[in-house]
């Protein structure tokens, strides 16, 4: 038996996508007998006169008989002697965009209906587009309704021209075309007497035989951190799904955006200890150190995923509200949300011919290509290269609206991975700060930014920019980067020192941590126990920790500050 199919069935209203489901499960004795009694019922009070409505079978809600229209997103799940299939049977009528949106996003195949009668329509084409923009690399036009036109072949033809016209717009793979009749079952489950001169298989069997396991592997093992799990002082496991490769017990990992190394110490699936994982599987994993990690964090190995400010982004958006530039908005990627302005459109897209608008808005059921800013750099990477972590939503701050939903198509203001961050450097020492990064309140998202201005790397000897507009630094200080363990001494605006933590002896001059917040030590007793505590906190105290030895304002403030 082949793998699971998780595939989306979707097109303009009264396409026949509720009946075409519904009779594919009915032909293949896939549904109970209570069930088969209940539907011969309901359909002597449908639209059909009494013959059986198969649509009333995925159409459930009141609200969609009443109107003849499919408004939720109606998942159904069947297994053949070939196959198991999981079907999401979406909403046809503009309105529900969005909602065809979401059954797309988890799907591995579209069907798309086509009215033989209407041919391909805005709808069509706005479908096929999400489609694509969901990830989505088969596809299968079934053209409906071919008892309406006679079964006549030209008029196949002549859709099978539109759909071509459609695949090359829009670079469209695997595309298979079959001509049906959901209602009377030509071609649905068996080969038609009425289209004999259609030679291809019928639809369920060429979903049986489909093979949509060609898509390129994601580079590497990659976990996206949901939780972190330290139910005593004694553990502490970091809980996802692997999206990709696999891992094992004594294999060297790099946590991101922390960028540091460690190695797994074990692996749990559910409550059952393993020596190995594989994609899909939900994993507690357990380090033999530890490390920087909270929700939204990356566990990476054998990838090049690095850490990224701005992002380029197809959306579509979903919001009655229209898009507004410069509002702030929550971005969830991944596992990780983080405020985000939408700072251009670049071109909206006209669904019907593909052409690129200039605009500086953005409607509902439209799509477009923008530039996103991060509050800070998050792990990202393109929706081609690493799935999870180039797909991500908009949410309004305000309604909890999801505003909009779309994949990264380019990334730019690098963060990097370890050696391309770091800020001081000597030999293989190498630590990260935001030391010399500025602060700047936005007017356009009402909220507090930070802006790389400097990306220079320093090591003993370099002089360093002791004032910006946002800080302002004694010419000699020291710098103690934390989540690195490097100290870094400055004299005289030059670097003097850089060394680890386990020898940074307090000399007197003022302390700062890799954000330029003061530390507020005055000793070395002051600071041992500084560096004692933190190395002993975990991830509930880390607040109180830093509240009550950090200072914010001593050498730092927010600008006012309009983004260009």
């Amino acid at each position: 038996m082949k793998g699971l199919l998780k595939f989306i069935t979707c097109g303009s209203v009264d396409d026949g996508k509720s009946t075409l489901i519904g009779h594919m499960l009915y032909d293949s004795k896939l549904i109970y007998a209570d069930q088969d009694k209940a539907l011969e019922l309901d359909s002597k009070v449908g639209s059909r006169g009494g013959e059986i409505d198969y649509s009333l079978l995925l159409d459930g809600l009141i609200a969609e008989r009443e109107q003849g229209i499919t408004i939720d997103v109606a998942y159904r799940y069947f297994t053949t002697d070939n196959r198991s299939f999981i079907v999401a049977d979406t909403p046809g009528h503009e309105e529900y965009t969005r909602n065809m949106a979401v059954g797309a996003s988890f799907a591995d195949l579209a069907v798309i209906l086509v009215d033989a009668s209407q041919g391909v329509l805005v709808q069509t084409r706005r479908h096929a587009r999400i489609c694509k923009l969901m990830g989505i690399h088969y596809f299968v036009f079934a053209v409906n309704k071919m008892d309406l036109v006679d079964y006549s072949k030209s008029r196949y033809d002549e859709i099978s021209r539109q759909i071509e016209e459609l695949r090359s717009e829009l670079s469209l793979e695997n595309v298979q075309i079959i001509p049906l009749s959901a209602t009377e079952g030509d071609n649905v489950t068996t080969k038609s007497e009425n289209i004999p001169w259609y030679s291809g298989a019928p639809l369920l069997e060429y979903l049986e035989d489909v093979d949509v396991s060609q898509e390129n592997e994601e580079q590497g093992f990659y976990m996206p951190v949901q939780r972190v799990c330290r139910p005593d002082h004694t553990f502490r496991g970091f809980q996802g799904q692997i999206e990709s490769g696999s891992i094992s017990v004594g294999d060297e990992i790099i946590t991101l955006p922390s960028n540091e190394k460690a190695h797994i110490k074990g692996i749990l699936v559910t409550d059952r200890e393993t020596t190995t994982a594989y994609k899909g599987q939900p994993v507690t994993i357990s380090l033999d150190k530890e490390v920087d990690v909270s929700r939204g964090c990356v566990l990476a190995k054998d990838t090049n995923l690095a850490i990224y400010k701005r992002l380029t982004v197809s959306l579509l958006w979903m919001d009655d509200e229209p898009l507004n530039i410069g509002k702030d908005y929550l971005v969830k990627l991944g596992t990780k949300t983080i405020s985000g302005v939408i700072t251009k459109i670049n071109y909206s897209i006209d669904v019907n011919t593909g052409v690129h608008i200039a605009t500086e808005t953005l409607d509902k059921n439209g799509i477009a290509v923008c530039e996103i800013l991060l509050t800070e750099a998050i792990v990202a990477d393109q929706f081609e290269f690493h799935k999870t972590l180039g797909e991500l939503i908009i949410i309004d701050r305000i309604t909890n609206m999801t505003s909009a939903c779309g994949v990264v198509e380019a990334l730019s203001d690098k963060g990097g991975t370890f050696s391309d961050k770091a800020t001081f450097r000597y030999g293989n020492l190498e630590a990260r700060g935001d030391i010399f990064e500025e602060f700047y309140y936005s007017f356009e998202s009402l909220s507090v930014l930070k802006y790389q201005s400097v990306g220079d790397n320093y090591t003993i000897g370099d002089e360093v920019p002791t004032e910006g507009e946002s800080y302002k630094y004694p010419d000699s200080f020291d710098v103690i980067v934390l989540r690195d363990g490097i100290a870094v001494n400055i004299r005289s605006r030059k670097i003097t020192q850089i060394i680890p933590v386990e020898e940074y002896e307090y000399s007197g001059v003022p302390v700062v941590n890799g954000r330029g917040f003061e530390v507020l030590v005055n000793s070395s007793d002051e600071t041992k126990q500084f560096l004692d505590e933190y190395s002993q906190i975990n991830e509930r105290e880390r607040n109180s920790f830093f509240a009550n030895w950090l200072k914010f304002d001593t050498y730092r403030k927010v600008v006012w500050k309009t983004e260009d």
